[in-house]
């Protein structure tokens, strides 16, 4: 009798255990934005399958992503209403609603509350043209001292390179203090810390003179110039309660670039060429010749064969589409110029991948190109990029900086389509490629390489746990 009911019962057992977790349920909860159940059915997946390292390392790195845009997506929607009834007084969900909808305010449902991006409501002022229009008649921009910068820069490199035929003019000298500082107690006391800086290119003809002035570490590495991603590297060793900060200083010499393209004969491409096939190249997951790419492709270059040409043609309608908006995290983004088409909106490098996508695809080589804007009183990360023309080479044009409306002198108006002015900091040649020394874990910026990257044997150091600043001065002699 009791080996009967043990029978019995076995069946019972079995039925009453739980499923194992599959990789479709934790698609499943991501895709709903349930982070935390994500999460918790990620950490349970590697526990019971004890799946291969490979897989081990893209779970994780899904655990990390999700907590990337928790992080983000920090802004109640009485926050954002707050910022809003500036220049909405009755603002009204009906009102939230629709700028959601017409994708001009951001916002997700992460575990099942309704959260809205850090720069959601500034950026609804940016994105929706009413919006902007009305925050510019109750607060009146105040003047842009970059632009005045600009208006009598530009015309002296257009005179420049016209008088001397050459394209390299007015350089400018600076020198700058940069560091990093990790919060007190964000790794263990004693625990080393791998520290990479954004460095100078030397292999760049627009960027000179470079002198390293000082390191508050005298172990220190300067990547070899075939990294494209130029960094200064050290290591340092936490301490309790304090904070650890990494420096240094160095100056240089940039010049600007204008190349005058407009009236020039341009040369046939050769197609068989290793910069030719390399660089009108698909890159997944962000270079990609889709349906959508081709379509619009097809409307605004239409059966132009001129390269300079078709470039403007992009460029223009580019800059005359998306307007710029502080971006969400790059790593966050599955195709950056898709985030762009299906959002109506990006920031520098957001828009620089689109212009490259549509450029590759219309036969244009095309790539990437970042470090900082240097301007008086207007520093920050910037994006860019060049294109290659036969018999030319690389030229420099800036998609964010766009079409110069503040002139009606055509080539000044569409400097950034073949030139550039000399207040850059030029620190990569291309995106998401290997830092020097190889850096262990994902970071923090997948595309780009500007602010720095942290880690230690724990793991990688987000940019919540330390922070960046810079210095310029201008040498005026």
């Amino acid at each position: 009798m009791k080996q009967l009911l043990l029978l019995l019962l076995i069946p019972a057992m079995y039925a009453c255990a739980p499923s194992p977790v599959s990789l479709a349920q934790i698609d499943a909860e991501e895709t709903a934005g349930n982070f935390t159940r994500a999460a918790y059915l990620i950490d349970l997946y590697i526990a019971e399958q004890r799946p291969p390292e490979a897989t081990v390392y893209d779970l994780q790195w899904r655990k990390e992503k999700m907590r990337r845009i928790a992080l983000e997506f920090d802004q109640t929607k009485n926050n954002v209403r707050d910022y809003i009834k500036t220049y909405y007084p009755d603002v009204t969900d009906e009102m939230l609603s629709k700028w959601e909808a017409e994708k001009s305010l951001e916002a997700l449902t992460i575990d099942g509350e309704r959260k809205y991006f850090s720069e959601a409501a500034p950026n609804l002022f940016r994105i929706d043209r009413e919006a902007a229009a009305r925050k510019r008649e109750i607060n009146p921009p105040a003047p842009d001292k970059k632009e005045e910068t600009l208006k009598q820069h530009l015309p002296e490199v257009i005179a420049s390179a016209m008088k001397t035929k050459k394209p390299l003019s007015a350089p400018v000298r600076m020198k700058v203090s940069y560091q990093v500082t990790l919060k007190p107690n964000a790794v263990p006391a004693g625990e080393t810390v791998r520290c990479w800086l954004p460095y100078l290119r030397e292999d760049i003809r627009r960027q000179t003179n470079v002198r390293l002035l000082a390191v508050n570490d005298s172990n220190y590495v300067i990547s070899p110039p075939e990294y494209a991603h130029r960094t200064l590297y050290m290591e340092k060793t936490a301490r309790q309660d304090e904070p650890l900060t990494f420096a240094y200083e160095f100056s240089y010499q940039s010049a600007a670039e204008w190349f005058g393209l407009e009236t020039k004969t341009l040369m046939p491409y050769d197609t068989e060429s290793e910069v030719y096939k390399t660089c009108t190249a698909e890159r997944p997951p962000h270079i990609v010749f889709s349906d959508s790419i081709k379509a619009i492709s097809k409307r605004i270059v239409g059966n132009e064969t001129n390269p300079y040409r078709k470039m403007k043609k992009i460029f223009t309608w580019i800059d005359e589409t998306f307007p710029w908006a502080g971006a969400t995290d790059y790593s966050t983004i599955d195709n950056i110029p898709a985030y762009v088409l299906e959002n109506r909106h990006g920031d520098c490098g957001q828009v620089t991948l689109l212009f490259m996508t549509l450029a590759r695809y219309n036969g244009i080589p095309a790539r990437w190109q970042s470090g900082f804007m240097m301007h008086p009183h207007r520093t920050n990360l910037h994006d860019w990029s060049e294109f290659y023309l036969e018999g030319v080479g690389w030229i420099p044009m800036d998609e964010s900086f766009g079409v110069n409306r503040f002139s009606e002198d055509e080539h000044v108006k569409y400097f950034y389509t073949n030139g550039l002015d000399a207040y850059r900091w030029i620190v990569n040649s291309d995106y998401s490629q290997p830092l020097f020394p190889t850096k262990i874990y994902p970071r923090s910026d997948l595309i780009d390489f500007q602010r720095g990257e942290l880690e230690w044997i724990g793991g990688n150091l987000f940019y919540d746990q330390w922070s960046w600043d810079f210095d310029v001065s201008y040498d005026e002699n």
